[in-house]
């Protein structure tokens, strides 16, 4: 029990830097491009903009009340073991976007740059939280409620609450503004799934069929110095017995491999597709979370 308690300890240790740093990326990304430009992007910075006319309450001001009221909810219907999970960043966003917001210089941008760029910098902040297993509270904790209490998908419950949230702007801001806002709930999505895929590596998964499978698997071995999985497979037409070979090589490599096998056996047929999320050896970059 202590030991498991040590490595936990040390986890958190280890993830500290990485919640912090994608709180402050997060908090950047509201005072530098969410907030100035009035956009109406998915989470609380969402709804201050969007209420902002309503209330007239400073969005900054909001988004704070926002997330401690929603990590005090979270804790409510989700337990310790979240609020453990939430507790820094419910506390460091809110600090990091008061203190920087006066400091941030007011770029002139058109407000579909600051949609996307924003965007993009709020998935990249929130990505690396999510990696560590944490949360950075907000409006993550709506849909993780109804998930626990539906079944319901984590990520279509994300992106109904994000389009509500900007749909909210539809009577304030207009629809020119909901639909620049979806310009940012896009950057953001595909800012958290590059990060979340993030030192998988991005490499090509090749299937070969050839009668001549011992010296590929020998030389893919010998020349790419990539593993290889053998498995046995049967012709459907002619009810042959088949060995087929299953590799993993970088996109820089797959041309090496196409070589590789023409050489050998210009009939071999190849199957190929993209891997976009590979761990182990020769593959999983330094860089984890």
């Amino acid at each position: 029990m202590k030991e498991e308690s040590l490595l936990e300890m040390k986890k958190m240790v280890r993830d500290l830097p990485w919640v912090l740093i994608g709180n402050f990326m997060l908090a950047l990304a509201v005072a530098m491009f969410i907030l100035p430009y009035n956009i109406l992007s998915g989470g609380v910075a969402g709804i201050a903009v969007a209420l902002q006319p309503v209330f007239h309450i400073e969005p900054t001001l909001m988004v704070n009340a926002l997330v401690l009221g929603m990590f005090v909810l979270g804790t409510l219907f989700l337990g310790k073991s979240f609020a453990v999970k939430t507790v820094i960043s419910s506390l460091v966003y809110p600090v990091y976007l008061t203190i920087i917001t006066p400091f941030v210089p007011l770029l002139q941008l058109d407000p579909i740059l600051a949609s996307l760029y924003g965007g993009l910098l709020a998935g990249v902040g929130i990505g690396l939280v999510l990696r560590t297993g944490a949360s950075t509270g907000g409006m993550d904790i709506p849909p993780l409620i109804v998930n626990k209490y539906t079944g319901i998908k984590i990520s279509t419950l994300v992106l109904i609450t994000d389009a509500l949230t900007v749909g909210l702007g539809l009577f304030t801001y207009g629809l020119e503004a909901v639909l620049i806002g979806f310009i940012s709930v896009w950057g953001t999505s595909f800012g958290i799934d590059k990060m979340l895929t993030l030192g998988g590596g991005n490499a090509k998964a090749v299937q070969i069929i050839s009668e001549a499978h011992v010296q590929i698997n020998a030389a893919i071995q010998s020349e790419l110095d990539r593993g290889t999985t053998l498995s046995d497979a049967t012709g459907g037409y002619t009810g042959a017995p088949r060995k087929v070979i299953l590799v993993v090589v970088e996109k820089k490599e797959y041309p090496k491999l196409l070589e590789l096998v023409n050489r050998i056996d210009e009939n071999a047929f190849m199957i190929t597709s993209d891997a976009t999320d590979v761990h182990g050896e020769g593959f999983t970059l330094e860089f984890k979370v």
